[in-house]
């Protein structure tokens, strides 16, 4: 198999009707790490938003129990795309995000930017990082897969294209990103969550890299002092040198899913998906989504 030729069987499907399996190939084959990198920093801008960024600091999940939290959201997400929306172990994934999220008052436009933020930070990244562009059946993959996961989960008025996706987000970032002292500390949480994950001394180093790919609107969001240009700058381009390295390797011959991912600490001896995340709250209802019979089925490492 050449660089290339994955890509070439992406652009033979309907990028519709294929839309998982396209999002399976770009995510597991394509882009493993680029995608993890950017579906973090996705989630992380989202804190940003006082309405969301506030009630993370509220229930404590992403301040007390952060690593977890971590886990059981790239746990979740990915068990779609690797086993389907139609599987046991796919609905059984849906149906626990679903429980987690209607036990708290969260409101649709917010959920719909959550939304945003998967299916355009992801095109960014890679565009300006990944080993390739994007292609355009990638991309509206990816908006099929998410507008799929947006009806599993209730959410009203999703768009329908990457354009109308990114022009969502772009405005409502511009009308929300505020300053909210529960945001910040969720934010310093994450932050040293990231950090954790390398030896003690390159904290530093990890916690100013990061910094350093952050917007400036994330930056005041946060009040946090922009790193200097040059920072930013040697930050970029030293991942755009690991595209460029990756470009030249040979492809990746085996699927690679969050649950192989480094990062992810919290179940060494494997997990069941009906025991991700928070319990609900009792008496909460409201699921759209049923978990399927005998779907909690436990995945190994």
């Amino acid at each position: 198999m050449k660089r290339f030729d994955r890509l070439g069987r992406i652009r033979r499907l309907d990028a519709e009707k294929d839309a998982l399996e396209i999002y399976r190939l770009s995510t597991a084959y394509e882009f493993p790490w680029d995608y993890t990198r950017a579906l973090e920093l996705a989630l992380y801008r989202t804190y940003a938003v006082p309405s969301i960024g506030r009630l993370l600091a509220e229930t404590g999940e992403l301040t007390d129990r952060t690593q977890k939290r971590y886990d059981d959201t790239a746990l979740l997400l990915d068990t779609v795309v690797e086993h389907g929306f139609d599987s046991a172990e796919g609905r059984t994934a849906i149906h626990r995000i679903n429980q987690m999220h209607h036990s708290y008052d969260i409101g649709n436009d917010d959920m719909r930017y959550v939304l945003c933020t998967f299916v355009v930070m992801p095109k960014r990244w890679i565009d300006a990082y990944g080993w390739r562009r994007l292609s355009r059946h990638e991309t509206v993959a990816s908006v099929v897969h998410y507008r799929t996961l947006g009806r599993h989960m209730g959410i009203k008025d999703i768009p329908e294209t990457y354009e109308e996706f990114e022009a969502l987000l772009d405005a409502y970032e511009e009308a929300h990103f505020a300053v909210d002292p529960g945001a910040r500390r969720v934010s310093d949480a994450t932050l040293d969550l990231m950090t954790s994950w390398y030896p003690r001394p390159l904290a530093p180093l990890v916690r100013l890299a990061t910094l350093a790919l952050l917007d400036d609107s994330l930056l005041k969001a946060f009040r946090y002092e922009p790193p200097r240009a040059a920072t930013r700058a040697w930050v970029r381009r030293a991942i755009r040198a690991r595209g460029r390295l990756v470009r030249l390797m040979p492809p990746r011959r085996t699927p690679h899913f969050a649950r192989q991912n480094r990062e992810i600490k919290g179940y060494p001896n494997g997990y069941r998906v009906a025991d991700l995340g928070t319990c609900p709250v009792p008496g909460v209802k409201g699921c759209p989504v049923r978990p399927a019979s005998g779907s909690a089925g436990t995945l190994g490492e």
